[in-house]
């Protein structure tokens, strides 16, 4: 299934006429969005729907009020008019059943956005313009100019609507288009089809830094909800690498973070002292030599529950309980060993909790978790398994000494450890 992006223009009539001869190797549907921005955009939707039925193309239209929804979003119009647009192109694509979305973006387009973005102090990534597919959205005409298009049109006497809007200089786009690159036109003819070439050789490069970034994140670990990755590895990476890198990781947790947030987090590392920054979806924290990327809104610990004989999960560990008669040490590692029998239950810490592990003083759970460099962020989900006298032991750190079983007697086997490595 392919749905067509089809706004009446010649971009978009360009594009339906060139997938309509391949159409034997797939279904395809049209859709139409009006934005209601200007007085004409209803003759655009009855244009549109009388070339589809001459050309047999199924089309769907919708209507929006993009002025109130910017409003009610605090978005640009342009902005908010492109995110409705395609939340309807995504939801005729499933009300299709699955397949993908053409746009008419061309060659022209193309040298615009690079354009833009430059202007704007982007990145490689901005440079390399509108990629040619995107998700389920294919961009089939990026090698297509402007003039191409309209010359095809017009030897097949194929008709078109023009957005009036499309010549106001006071929108970005149109101001590079009928003013910027003319000029550029002017000191080279081919601008537009050059600034293309460099788009496309500016991806290839892209793509190899963005792998090479995924392998350097590969080092980082889940910590909780999050991913926390070496300092010392992110330093140690060429800054172009550690900043793709700490990209994928904050996608990964649902953010996304700009340029200034990913630099940002990078600082963080070069500190002496830690820190956290908080940037759009995400947080970053520094400490103990990670740095850890977290979702904005982290979980909550998880819920108290009875420790029942067998194998449990509680949030990211995993408990094993037993029966069984205490061997001659009780004490094997803080990840395994024999409690007094009785009935205890999993928990997160709370004020004034302390224990004694081994021969050493009695501690405050605090305490021996900033001993133990656990971050912050990850101590309330650290399990506390806690009986009628008090904390009998915590994950990763150990039993309580007093709650141990004695060699021969009845006694119940931990085993307690992250699920995740």
């Amino acid at each position: 299934m392919v749905v067509c992006a089809l706004s009446g223009g010649a971009d978009s009539m360009y594009l339906l006429h060139r997938l309509l001869e391949g159409a034997e190797r797939y279904t395809l549907r049209a859709a139409h969005y009006d934005h209601g921005l200007r007085p004409g955009s209803g003759q655009d939707a009855q244009f549109v729907e009388a070339w589809c039925r001459r050309l047999g193309v199924p089309l769907r239209v919708e209507r929006g009020d993009v002025a109130g929804e910017a409003r009610r979003r605090g978005l640009g119009v342009e902005e908010c008019a492109r995110s409705m647009r395609y939340d309807f192109l995504q939801r005729e694509v499933q009300r299709a059943g699955g397949g993908c979305i053409a746009t008419g973006h061309h060659a022209g387009d193309n040298a615009e956005t690079v354009l833009l973005h430059l202007v704007r102090g982007a990145g490689l990534r901005g440079l390399c313009g509108i990629p040619a597919q995107r998700g389920n959205i294919v961009r089939p005409m990026l090698d297509t100019s402007r003039q191409e298009i309209l010359a095809w049109l017009e030897e097949r006497g194929i008709p078109h609507r023009e957005d009036e809007s499309n010549a106001d200089c006071r929108y970005a786009r149109n101001l590079v288009r009928h003013q910027v690159l003319p000029l550029l036109e002017q000191l080279n003819p081919q601008a537009q089809a050059h600034i293309a070439a460099a788009a496309r050789r500016l991806t290839q490069d892209e793509q190899v830094l963005e792998e090479l970034g995924g392998q350097l994140a590969e080092q980082a670990v889940r910590e909780g909800a999050g991913w926390g990755i070496p300092i010392q590895a992110l330093l140690q990476a060429p800054p172009s690498l550690a900043l793709r890198a700490l990209s994928q990781l904050a996608r990964r947790v649902g953010g996304n973070p700009q340029s200034r947030h990913l630099e940002g987090m990078l600082a963080l590392c070069a500190g002496a002292g830690g820190g956290r920054l908080e940037a759009p979806g995400c947080v970053a924290l520094a400490a103990y030599q990670r740095l850890t990327l977290l979702p904005a809104r982290a979980e909550p610990p998880p819920e108290p529950a009875p420790l029942g004989e067998g194998s449990q999960v509680w949030g990211a560990w995993q408990i094993e309980a037993r029966p069984a008669v205490c061997p001659g040490a009780a004490y094997r590692s803080p990840e395994e060993f024999y409690l007094k029998p009785g009935a205890y239950h999993l928990r997160s810490r709370m004020p004034g909790d302390g224990i004694q592990l081994g021969r050493r003083p009695r501690k405050r759970l605090k305490e021996l978790m900033i001993e133990a460099r656990i971050p912050a962020h990850l101590r309330p989900g650290v399990p506390v398994l806690a009986g009628e006298g008090g904390v009998a032991a915590v994950g990763g750190l150990g039993p309580h000494w007093e709650a141990l079983a004695q060699p021969g007697q009845p006694s119940l086997h931990i085993r307690i450890h992250p699920t995740q490595e």
